[in-house]
């Protein structure tokens, strides 16, 4: 079996070619120190932290629907960016690609979950999980994506992230690369409202 690190490609990469990817990484240490650090909303040095949210509704409704979306990650379901294999599971050691187009290449990075979250006393209910970068990602760091269904019966899409630079050409192009993780965040809440819906 070819194993694969490649980030960048010029043409969609193939479901062998992601196959591969992932496969690649499976067994691979998590390529940041501070491995669920966004459960306790510490802030680690280095890093740079980013926090969105936005009500989504109220009742549990609203809190059902978002979480299946969350569950089927409709979150990545962005057109210019996507989690493979499609079905996932949501699940403490699933590893993943995000799959993104941007300036006509094609890119792969690997993440691992590495924590679900469930029941909480100042939540009527909340469901999520974190996951953590592998070593073939663009940046290292951790995130974490949460429904919260709260005590006044609001519910909410909540992303927590820190991340800093690890491919040599993100570190280059920084401020574009932060620009896409702004617009990810902005697209993603705006699907996760759309899906909390329907």
């Amino acid at each position: 079996m070819t194993q694969t690190n490649s980030l960048l490609y010029l043409r969609k990469p193939s479901d062998e070619t992601v196959r591969q990817f992932i496969s690649g990484q499976c067994d691979l240490p998590f390529s940041y120190s501070e491995v669920g650090s966004t459960q306790t909303g510490s802030q680690p040095s280095g890093y740079t932290v980013d926090h969105n949210r936005i009500k989504l509704g109220a009742g549990a409704t609203t809190y059902r629907r978002a979480a299946d979306a969350l569950r089927s990650w409709k979150h990545f379901d962005l057109g210019w960016v996507k989690v493979l294999p499609a079905g996932a599971a949501v699940e403490v050691g699933t590893t993943v690609a995000v799959r993104a187009r941007t300036l006509g290449l094609w890119s792969l990075n690997a993440c691992r979950i590495v924590y679900l979250l469930g029941e909480h006393p100042e939540f009527k209910a909340r469901f999520g999980f974190a996951y953590g970068t592998l070593p073939a990602h663009a940046e290292c760091g951790e995130e974490r994506f949460t429904i919260e269904w709260r005590k006044d019966d609001s519910v909410w899409y909540d992303i927590y992230a820190f991340s800093r630079p690890q491919h040599p050409l993100v570190r280059l192009a920084y401020p574009y690369a932060r620009r896409l993780q702004r617009c990810f965040a902005k697209d993603s809440l705006r699907v996760m409202v759309a899906a909390s819906l329907h």
